[in-house]
């Protein structure tokens, strides 16, 4: 008699297939057929579905062009020229030295996609979606960024099969680079990309304090704190709490100079170290990881987490705060946006809650709960008790 998992041929048996697996392939078969699409399209019950679905296909084809579209928008400062009123094409064409007809293809560009909007006398101004750039400039920035990313996905699969080498993200954040030594980093290569991060910073920095209960807390470390962007919002909201910051030593040392032009020099610490295969420094009940974690691999996320459990007293607080996959109603900025930018970054990866939780616990913490904050598609909250 043969073993049970071979069939008389010798042939391993096809796998049992439930009644949702067979609708399932059922369903794909139907959607894939062109006979099936074209009747879907007219058939009144189906043809809101068959559009909403055709426009979704073409939007995500078309991505790329859509963000080009913008990015030239921000090169040109198109948001700004409008500011204070809507122009006509030829004025907006002279500004920003174009040709009519090629500033025309942009703005109706633009204002096809929410940016601008046409008046009915011809002339463009701001919508909704352009107004909130001029009010976030952090976000212009990541969109000029963006052009080192756009470079490196390239060719996407030569880059998911590691065949790409040195990337220019990896480049522009060099502690990402497994190759290069963090503790070694000089001034020079930390100005870009510490600027960039003080600048995307400030948009998290109220969504998180919100949620954040530090009350009873003497002594806050921001682990990877950057140029003291995140503590500077700690230190006006909370005047009687002390601060410290550790980050690379070039990193640490801009953030000395950033807060005491701030004033606040005489409130912040800020140490120079790495928080990688060194013990952080003890003395503080709170210490908070923004946008550290999902810049890591998991061996040293872990690292991160059980460093921080040691250099905590018992009761004390560890913060996470960061964008994290499987947001309901942002699943593409988790898995789609950060699982690639990290990718080409060459370090790191979105990970869920559930995924954080279980190694908060694994590093040793307690008392893990999520905290509700404003916009959790740009940062979600975790705290926990050592």
């Amino acid at each position: 008699m043969p073993p049970a998992t071979m069939t008389e041929a010798g042939h391993p048996p096809k796998p049992h297939r439930g009644w949702r697996e067979r609708w399932l392939a059922l369903r794909n078969g139907l959607v894939a057929s062109p006979g099936f699409q074209r009747w879907a399209a007219g058939f009144p019950l189906t043809r809101r579905t068959a559009q909403r679905n055709t426009r979704a296909l073409f939007d995500l084809c078309a991505g790329f062009v859509y963000a080009q579209v913008l990015f030239a928008c921000i090169r040109l400062d198109l948001f700004k020229l409008l500011q204070d009123g809507p122009l006509a094409p030829e004025t907006i064409a002279r500004r920003v030295d174009l040709p009519l007809e090629r500033s025309l293809t942009l703005l109706k560009a633009a204002a096809s996609l929410g940016l601008l909007s046409r008046l009915r006398d011809g002339r463009f101004a701001l919508a909704d979606l352009g107004a909130a750039l001029i009010g976030n400039p952090s976000v212009g920035r990541m969109i000029e960024h963006h052009a080192m990313l756009y470079a490196d996905l390239a060719d996407p699969i030569a880059l998911l099969r590691g065949e790409s080498g040195a990337t220019r993200l990896a480049r522009y954040w060099p502690y990402a680079d497994p190759r290069s030594d963090a503790a070694r980093v000089g001034p020079d290569a930390v100005a870009a990309y510490s600027g960039l991060m003080a600048s995307s910073q400030a948009l998290i920095a109220g969504d998180v304090l919100d949620a954040l209960p530090l009350a009873g807390r003497t002594c806050l470390m921001d682990v990877g704190g950057g140029e003291g962007v995140f503590l500077a919002h700690v230190a006006r909201r909370h005047p009687g709490l002390a601060l410290r910051l550790l980050d690379l030593p070039p990193v640490a040392e801009r953030a000395g100079a950033r807060l005491t032009a701030e004033g606040l020099g005489d409130r912040v610490n800020c140490v120079g170290g790495t928080f990688l295969g060194e013990p952080l420094p003890a003395g503080a009940d709170a210490i908070t990881l923004v946008r550290v974690l999902h810049d890591h691999d998991d061996a040293e996320a872990m690292a991160i987490l059980r460093a921080a459990y040691t250099a905590l007293p018992p009761g004390g607080l560890l913060a996470i705060a960061e964008p994290m996959a499987g947001t309901a109603g942002a699943e593409p900025i988790g898995d789609a946006y950060f699982g690639f930018y990290l990718l080409a970054m060459g370090s790191g990866r979105p990970r869920t809650v559930e995924e954080l939780t279980a190694m908060l616990k694994q590093a040793g913490f307690t008392g893990i709960r999520e905290r509700r904050t404003r916009r959790p598609l740009l940062a979600r909250l975790l705290t926990a008790s050592r």
